[in-house]
């Protein structure tokens, strides 16, 4: 199935041009993945509207667009769960992403080397038909953020979905990030691993403990660089949502505050040292990034994020990701690729229309999904349109 959509005349679409900074995917292919058994749709830069009922498919679409990023996708599943389930192969998704009037061809999927003894659970990369050594070079062409329905309560539940959401801000600047983050937790998991058993190894212990302190360092580095960042972008121009505060808090953090680099970096290895038997005992490591956390207040009230309501939540977490938008076009950058899933559920008319026209402004491409299409009239020919329904795809246009 290809599916192109109607592409207006250049005069009949309200959107300045796009620039150069803004990589949109100009075609995107499936195959056995999800729900889909084999897709083919063509794009164009502007934002893609996809609308239809609850189970439909469009979130396994905004699922297919966030694997051409590095990371487990915005569902975070195993590369095995990504199959479909009556479907013939391993699943793949490839996409032709145009940038600057160059097209480049990124494909990705699942390769299963069981019968060489390996797993099923290995994502393959391949850039303009040549294999990636890893994830991260697909960092260096393009950087999906996104926003799904399970993040409305992301201020109200525990730090983990906020460190979370942190790292994908910080991985859409550095894509070695993902690579540090994955060092550090493998380092803590074998370290807990010997704790458990009791071997008194002690210098695999020291060798693991000196590997997690210099990827910690590195981590909470990188994060407070993206929040400051962001802080800086927030105050000079807050946009048209409400403008959120932003604060990094752990124990690392605040030694940064008062020592080197290197001082921290020590300071957390004789940390990791001396807390060894309580780790043992809980299973856990009481001291790291890991147990970090994103702080952020509605600036004008001052109240913390998740007493607010959930739309006022949503408005938010809104903010956060059109500021590192623009943060990235004052500094012309490549602007990220947007997936906002039902994003429009508790946003009030006022706010919709903000929403469209910003991202008109930004000239971004973002992918939004809805069950109303009435409520996705503001964009006018502003953007494209396409229909869900058991995973069959329709172009449509506004009225």
């Amino acid at each position: 199935m290809i599916l192109t959509l109607d592409r207006p005349r250049p005069s009949e679409i309200e959107t300045p041009e796009r620039t150069s900074r803004s990589p949109a995917v100009m075609r995107l292919t499936l195959q056995d993945f999800r729900s889909y058994r084999q897709l083919s749709i063509d794009t164009d830069a502007r934002p893609v509207v996809l609308t239809g009922p609850n189970g439909a498919g469009k979130t396994n679409l905004l699922e297919a667009v966030s694997l051409l990023a590095p990371g487990r996708g915005l569902r975070r599943a195993k590369t095995a769960e990504l199959d479909r389930r009556d479907g013939n192969g391993p699943w793949s998704v490839a996409a032709r992403i145009e940038h600057g009037g160059l097209i480049t061809a990124i494909g990705t999927g699942r390769g299963d080397d069981t019968a060489r003894g390996g797993g099923r659970d290995r994502r393959l990369v391949r850039i303009d038909g040549e294999p990636a050594p890893n994830q991260a070079a697909l960092g260096d062409l393009i950087a999906v953020l996104w926003l799904t329905p399970t993040m409305d309560r992301l201020f109200q539940e525990g730090s983990s979905e906020r460190r979370r959401f942190l790292d994908r801000l910080v991985l859409a600047n550095d894509p070695a990030h993902v690579g540090r983050v994955t060092s550090y937790h493998q380092a803590l998991k074998e370290r807990g691993r010997l704790l458990r058993q009791g071997r008194a190894d002690r210098a695999w212990l020291d060798a693991l403990e000196t590997r997690a302190a210099e990827a910690a360092i590195a981590i909470v580095a990188a994060r407070r660089q993206t929040v400051n960042a962001l802080e800086a972008v927030l105050r000079t121009d807050p946009g048209p949502f409400p403008r959120p505060t932003l604060a990094l808090e752990g124990v690392v953090e605040g030694w940064l505050d008062e020592l080197s680099a290197l001082d921290a970096e020590q300071r957390l290895l004789e940390r990791l040292r001396a807390e060894r038997g309580r780790d043992a005992e809980t299973g856990t490591t009481a001291t790291g990034p890991h147990r970090s956390d994103l702080v952020v207040h509605d600036a004008k009230s001052g109240m913390p994020a998740g007493d607010g309501s959930t739309g006022q939540q949503k408005a938010l977490l809104i903010s956060i990701c059109l500021a590192e938008a623009r943060r990235r076009a004052s500094l012309d950058q490549k602007l990220p690729l947007l997936l906002l899933d039902e994003v429009a559920a508790h946003l009030d008319a006022v706010r919709r229309r903000d929403l469209f026209d910003e991202l008109t402004t930004l000239g971004t491409q973002a992918w939004l999904t809805g069950t109303d299409s009435s409520v996705f009239q503001p964009f006018g020919r502003r953007a494209q349109y396409l229909s869900i329904n058991a995973s069959k795809l329709q172009s449509y246009d506004v009225q």
